[in-house]
């Protein structure tokens, strides 16, 4: 698929098929993940990976066990990613001698690229989903003590969303938010050489 066309089909997906991934896809949409730009090449993310309908439901009994959310398809995605930020290999990688950040502290950083570099990530995987022809949905986790307690995430590190992948159903529907609030016009997204200025 040409680029152009994989940014512009990708939308978030949230009614899926009940209906296996082959593993060679699997394979490249986590072998592209790792391929994320990162902050002195200090690649902090880390991916939990969830595989087949028995594992995909572990994954729903923690983080949503009642299954609502009013997408009843959702549930059948049979590929779920979570992509976790590990602050600490960031932290690590400028306390080395060609940063000089010895210290390690945070205090450093104008903003958590550790956190941006996985999410970074988990855009890669969005897209290597689309151009595998797949739909996705990337959401947040909000049980986060319960799925981190019960997968055994260290403390330090942050899971910053889950990706459920599956072949899309030819019809889903949309969130409401695209019809409540549009996709905004250029003029109120870009400035032009400072805030303010979009001509």
């Amino acid at each position: 698929m040409e680029f152009q066309d994989v940014v512009r089909k990708r939308k978030m997906v949230r009614s899926f098929e009940d209906r296996a991934i082959p593993s060679e896809i699997v394979d490249r949409i986590l072998a592209n993940a790792q391929k994320a730009p990162s902050a002195g090449f200090s690649q902090p993310f880390q991916f939990i990976v969830f595989e087949g309908k028995e594992e995909v439901a572990r994954f729903w009994d923690v983080a949503n066990p009642d299954r609502d959310g009013g997408w009843p398809d959702l549930f059948n995605a049979p590929l779920m990613i979570v992509c976790c930020s590990v602050k600490d290999l960031a932290l690590d990688r400028y306390a080395l001698p060609d940063k000089n950040w010895t210290d390690r502290s945070e205090s450093h950083w104008p903003v958590p690229y550790w956190d941006i570099d996985t999410a970074m990530a988990a855009m890669i995987v969005l897209l290597t989903s689309v151009d595998a022809r797949l739909g996705a949905l990337f959401f947040g986790i909000f049980r986060m003590n319960e799925f981190k307690e019960t997968f055994g995430v260290p403390e330090r590190v942050t899971p910053i969303g889950a990706i459920a992948i599956g072949y899309a159903k030819p019809k889903d529907r949309p969130s409401p938010s695209l019809k409540i609030v549009g996709r905004r016009p250029p003029e109120q997204l870009i400035h032009r050489g400072m805030w303010g200025k979009h001509a």
